[in-house]
C-alpha cells in the first residue's frame, strides 16, 4: 500500500496541476472582478457567479483527483461507452434542452445547466485514440480514415443542430493528432485550400473565382499533358472545386444564422457595425488597450466595472485581463498557457502507449484551439463564435469538461510505463 501511495504521488505531474490550479485562480478573481459592484457586494455570496465557479472549481478538483485514482486502462476500456453516453446527451440536448442565446444546447438540472458539446470533446478524444491504438490502424488508406472521419463528423452534426458553429468548430482540431499519427499532409493541405477558397468566395464574385479555378486547372492539365491519370485527377479536382464554391455559398447563406455570418463578415473587412455584432469586440478591445502595461488594477477597469463588454464573465474575460492587470498581465496568462501546452505535447512525445500518446495530442489541440480562437476573437483578429477560454471562463461544464481533458491524460501520463 506504501509503495502504491508513494507511486501515485510521484509519477503525477504535479507542475501541469499546479498550472491547472494557477489559471482557476486567475479565472476566479477575473470573474469576480466582472460582477463586483461597490454598491452591492457587501459580503461572499455564492448564488453570484463569482461564487458559482468557486463551487465549480472546487468540484472540478474533487473530479480531477478522483479521476488520477481509477486504473488508466479504464479509459481505453470504456471509451466506446463514454463517447457513446456524449452522443445520446447531444441527441438529448435537441429534445429537452434549454435554448440560451439562440442556441438549444443546455440540459437543464436544478439551477444547474448541463452542455453536453463541452463533454463530447474528451468522448471523441478517447474513441480516436481507442480505435487507432486498438487496430494497429494506418491512417495512409481509406477506411481508417473515413472511420475516424466518422467519429469526428457524428458529434459535430448534432451539435450543428443546436445550432452551435462554435462548439462544432472545435471539432476540426482533431485533424493534427491524426496528422501526427500519419494522416497525409495532402490531406491537411486540402483542408486549408478549402478554407481558403471559402473565404475567397465571400470577396469575389463566381464568375471571377470559377474563371480563376478554370484557368489553374488548364495550367495544370498543360504541365500533365502526357500523364492521363493526373489529368483525369486534376478534371475531377477543378469539377468539385467549382461544385465547393456552391455548396460553400449556400452553406453560408442559409446554415449559419445571421448573427454569425455577420461576425465573420466582420473580421474579413466586408462590413462594419460598430451597435451590433462589432459592438462586443469594439468594446473589448478598448478595455484591453486601456490597460496598457500593468494594468488599471483590481476592480479598477471602467469598462468592467460599468458593464460595457457584453458576455465578460465568459467569452469576453480576456478583456478584463487586459484592462485590470496590463499587458503584464496578458502575457502572464498567455505565458501560462504556452507553459501547458509545451508540458502536454512534451508528455505525449514520451508515451509508450499509442492510445495516450493520440489522447495526448487531441488535448493539446483542443486547448490551443479555444486559446488561440477565444483570445483572438477579444482583439478582433478572429470571428465571435462564442467559445470559453479555458479554466478561465465562467461555467460549469467547460470547467469541469477541461478538468476531465487533463486530469485523464495525467493519469495516463503517471502509468506510462506500465500501460502499453
Amino acid at each position: 500500500m506504501q509503495q502504491q501511495s508513494n507511486r501515485f504521488f510521484f509519477n503525477v505531474d504535479w507542475v501541469t496541476i499546479l498550472i491547472y490550479v494557477a489559471l482557476c485562480v486567475v479565472g476566479f478573481i477575473n470573474i469576480f472582478a466582472t460582477e463586483y459592484d461597490p454598491d452591492k457586494s457587501t459580503a461572499f455570496s455564492f448564488t453570484a457567479n463569482y461564487g458559482k465557479q468557486l463551487i465549480f472549481i472546487g468540484t472540478g478538483l474533487i473530479l480531477g483527483f478522483s479521476i488520477l485514482l481509477f486504473d488508466a486502462k479504464f479509459f481505453s476500456v470504456f471509451a466506446p461507452i463514454v463517447y457513446g453516453v456524449t452522443i445520446i446527451l447531444l441527441l438529448a440536448v435537441l429534445v429537452v434542452g434549454q435554448s440560451v442565446g439562440g442556441n438549444q444546447a443546455w440540459i437543464p438540472i436544478g439551477s444547474f445547466k448541463l452542455q453536453p458539446s463541452e463533454f463530447a470533446k474528451f468522448g471523441t478524444a478517447l474513441l480516436l485514440a481507442r480505435y487507432i491504438s486498438s487496430f494497429n490502424v494506418k491512417l495512409n488508406t481509406l477506411k481508417p480514415i473515413l472511420i475516424c472521419a466518422v467519429i469526428i463528423i457524428l458529434p459535430m452534426c448534432l451539435i450543428m443542430l443546436q445550432p452551435d458553429a462554435g462548439s462544432t468548430l472545435v471539432f476540426l482540431s482533431f485533424m493534427f493528432p491524426l496528422y501526427r499519427e500519419g494522416l497525409p499532409g495532402n490531406l491537411l493541405v486540402l483542408f486549408w485550400g478549402l478554407v481558403l477558397l471559402f473565404i475567397l468566395n465571400l470577396y469575389l464574385s463566381p464568375l471571377v473565382l470559377i474563371t480563376s479555378i478554370l484557368i489553374l486547372g488548364g495550367i495544370f492539365v498543360y504541365s500533365n499533358r502526357k500523364k492521363q491519370q493526373k489529368i483525369i485527377n486534376i478534371t475531377l479536382i477543378t469539377a468539385l472545386a467549382i461544385a465547393y464554391l456552391f455548396v460553400a455559398k449556400f452553406l453560408f447563406n442559409n446554415v449559419l444564422q445571421s448573427h454569425q455570418r455577420d461576425r465573420i463578415e466582420l473580421v474579413l473587412g466586408l462590413k462594419t457595425d460598430n451597435k451590433r455584432s462589432g459592438y462586443n469586440v469594439i468594446q473589448s478591445k478598448i478595455a484591453i488597450g486601456a490597460g496598457q502595461v500593468t494594468g488599471r488594477g483590481f476592480l479598477e477597469g471602467t469598462q468592467t466595472k460599468f458593464k460595457y463588454v457584453p458576455a465578460q464573465s465568459t467569452d469576453f474575460i480576456f478583456s478584463t485581463i487586459g484592462e485590470e492587470w496590463g499587458f503584464v498581465g496578458c502575457a502572464v496568462v498567455i505565458g501560462l498557457y504556452l507553459f501547458l501546452l509545451l508540458r502536454v505535447i512534451n508528455m505525449a512525445e514520451r508515451q509508450r502507449s499509442s492510445f495516450s500518446r493520440v489522447y495526448g495530442y487531441s488535448i493539446a489541440c483542443i486547448l490551443f484551439f479555444h486559446v488561440f480562437i477565444n483570445i483572438g476573437m477579444t482583439i478582433g483578429i478572429m470571428p465571435v463564435i462564442g467559445i470559453p477560454l479555458p479554466f478561465i471562463s465562467y461555467g460549469g461544464s467547460s470547467l469541469w469538461s477541461f478538468t476531465l481533458l487533463l486530469f485523464i491524460f495525467l493519469k495516463l501520463d503517471s502509468n506510462r510505463m506500465g500501460f502499453i
